[in-house]
């Protein structure tokens, strides 16, 4: 049946175009997530970026039924987020994700919160997320249809620029 399954997700891969980047859905800005500042609370950038690359993951065969069928689920290792402009209340946002790199084991991307229909930058985050057997609790290498799935959005998104900001670290530099 798995078998199946797999050939049926290769196939599917084969033919599907690669976005790039890849767009999520509109979201939109929900009245719980304002802080008292009036606008959206630092938590909920990481929601909206979650729930992008969970559609991200259903591109590559690693989405939520993914743990049901394998065993097997991702665990964000490391995050770095940029809060460049303010998003407040019903705005309609989207993220775009592009696939820096990918390994036996990990894979890193970018992710781009935009306004949905102007366009402009609200946040960054880059990310390092590790694939785990979460019955041996410990990280454990991606299966081979997930490999190739990788290869090919790689591929598609080596076209693109590197992200400005992707690499940056924070940092306070010494003033003269």
């Amino acid at each position: 049946m798995v078998f199946h399954y797999l050939e049926g997700l290769s196939a599917m891969l084969d033919v599907l175009e690669i976005p790039a980047p890849f767009i999520s859905s509109v979201m939109t800005v929900e009245p719980q997530w304002i802080d008292y500042n009036g606008h959206l609370n630092v938590a909920y950038y990481n929601v909206l970026f979650d729930r992008a690359v969970d559609e991200f993951y259903e591109l590559i065969g690693t989405g939520p039924d993914y743990l049901k069928r394998r065993g097997h689920s991702t665990m964000v290792a490391e995050s770095h987020v940029r809060y460049l402009r303010e998003i407040h209340l019903d705005t309609p946002v989207r993220v775009r994700i592009q696939l820096l790199d990918y390994d036996a084991k990990r894979m890193r991307y970018f992710e781009e919160l935009v306004h949905a229909t102007e366009g402009w930058l609200s946040a960054t985050a880059e990310n390092m997320t590790l694939h785990v057997d979460m019955a041996a609790k410990k990280v454990a290498p991606w299966p081979a249809d997930i490999m190739q799935a990788f290869a090919r959005v790689k591929a598609a998104h080596d076209t693109l620029p590197a992200p400005a900001g992707v690499g940056r670290r924070i940092g306070m530099p010494k003033k003269p």
